[in-house]
């Protein structure tokens, strides 16, 4: 372990991006997506990643995660350099230290919500999460929607079986892109107040993708990009 990630552990920084510059072809040439983007996030944080369309919120994310290389730069997530793993190396360290939450929830449409639940679990770590599974279905209100499968779930429904999901593994990182995206208001703010809620219980790491202004006050701090960088008027708050 390097000098860099040993101090990153020592104090308790879960992410540490450091010049993240993303760069991809186009028919009209090089495109530039993220330029040189830097920022820490410490153990238990909610930080919002915030911007217009196209300021490079979801790439910025898929980094952070190991999903995506970057062209230039790192991501070392709780001391671990992502540049330095292979692919199956970080999908080894997401499965151990990373959550996710999408817009579009990604539920398997065959499978139960108790079974979408459970899944995690039984493939990443072999374990039977039943009643871990049950525990989160019911603190997120779904007590009653054990045996339903996403069809037969609400978009608010939905979103909550994702975020039990999410939880269950009990991620030191969960990383949600536009959680809310999909679902009205007053569905939104009940599926944010359970995320919130399961994500201090837990005493986990949150890093929020969101265009909603009002949503990204309720974190702890904002990294706002524009045109793939982060504006300068929040990149003190940021590092």
């Amino acid at each position: 372990m390097s000098n860099s990630e040993t101090r990153d552990v020592e104090d308790n920084v879960v992410i540490r991006a450091s010049g993240l510059t993303k760069v991809v072809s186009t028919g009209d040439g090089p495109l530039t997506i993220l330029d040189d983007v830097s920022f820490s996030i410490n153990s238990g944080e909610t930080v919002a990643v915030v911007g217009v369309s196209g300021s490079g919120k979801s790439t910025l994310l898929s980094l952070l995660a190991g999903l995506d290389l970057p062209s230039s730069g790192d991501v070392a997530l709780c001391g671990q350099s992502l540049s330095a793993l292979d692919e199956d190396g970080r999908a080894a360290l997401r499965a151990d230290l990373v959550g996710f939450v999408f817009q579009s929830f990604q539920l398997l449409p065959n499978l139960t919500a108790l079974e979408n639940v459970t899944l995690p679990l039984e493939v990443l770590r072999g374990i039977n999460g039943v009643d871990s599974g049950k525990q989160l279905l019911q603190r997120v209100g779904l007590q009653d929607r054990l045996s339903h499968t996403p069809a037969q779930l609400s978009g608010g429904e939905q979103q909550r079986v994702a975020i039990a999901r999410a939880f269950v593994t009990q991620p030191k990182l969960l990383l949600a892109d536009e959680p809310t995206g999909n679902l009205d208001s007053a569905t939104g703010e009940k599926v944010i107040e359970q995320l919130f809620a399961l994500n201090r219980e837990q005493g986990t790491t949150l890093v929020l993708v969101t265009h909603d202004e009002q949503l990204a006050q309720r974190c702890d701090r904002q990294v706002r990009l524009s045109a793939g960088q982060v504006v300068a008027a929040q990149a003190e708050a940021a590092l």
